[in-house]
């Protein structure tokens, strides 16, 4: 509601928005290549709402409108791959390759993903709950992601760019022949890849890292995580390093 004073009489009057568009499939009646066709025909600005997923691979696969996508229950491979617009939220979990080649946008899991979540993400946001198998955020090209629970082992393993933030533990390998990305792990590391150490929390890494946990709706303390990225010892050859390659 818009409380106005009307114009030429001077009393309240009362503006109502109109209602958003909501659409809505059962993927028990409807086919997932019938969902995917018509998410990419539909209007920038609907709402969607998905039922029965029953965890379906290739689930709302290259959305490039601005929507909001509503999945009530678990989803197989791939959801939301090469995702570019909108935001979809599953209340459930996913499989093996969320959000993979993630371009913009915003991906939601509330519950917890396989392998290879967001990997070869290139920008956008990837939210995920729970805990995530191995392989988190591999070879990460500009994705942010965080992760309210563990992550697996040979997470961020050549990550390039972006922010994986890690609110539980991180398996072993972690950061393995890492570039430019930047990790913060709040719980412990069983054990760093080839050319990752850990770094100092400065302020501006701090400042960062609270605006990607408000981004995920927590709560925890910034303070309570350390940093980890490249030793940049990798970046060229030397054959004094070839064990680590």
């Amino acid at each position: 509601m818009d409380p106005r004073l009307d114009q030429r009489t001077g009393d309240a009057v009362t503006l109502t928005q109109a209602p958003v568009h909501i659409e809505t499939v059962d993927l028990a009646v409807s086919t997932v290549r019938e969902l995917n066709q018509a998410l990419h025909a539909t209007d920038d600005g609907t709402s969607w709402v998905v039922d029965t997923p029953a965890g379906q691979h290739n689930i709302a696969v290259g959305i490039d409108r601005d929507l909001d996508l509503v999945v009530n229950g678990h989803v197989g491979y791939y959801f939301a791959g090469m995702h570019q617009k909108g935001r979809v939220t599953v209340h459930g979990s996913a499989g093996v390759g969320l959000a993979e080649n993630i371009m913009s946008g915003t991906v939601h899991v509330t519950g917890d993903a396989s392998q290879a979540a967001a990997a070869t993400g290139q920008g956008g946001l990837v939210i995920i709950d729970g805990n995530t198998g191995a392989r988190c955020g591999i070879s990460m090209k500009g994705v942010d992601i965080v992760v309210g629970g563990d992550i697996g082992h040979a997470s961020a393993f050549m990550a390039q760019a972006g922010r994986l933030v890690v609110c539980g533990d991180a398996g072993e390998g972690l950061g393995d022949s890492i570039y430019e990305a930047r990790i913060y792990v709040k719980g412990t590391v069983a054990s760093l890849g080839a050319d990752c150490v850990e770094k100092p929390l400065r302020p501006e890494h701090l400042a960062e890292l609270a605006e990607l946990l408000t981004l995920a709706g927590r709560t925890d303390a910034p303070t309570d995580f350390r940093r980890y990225g490249s030793a940049r010892t990798l970046y060229h050859f030397a054959a004094v390093n070839a064990a680590a390659y």
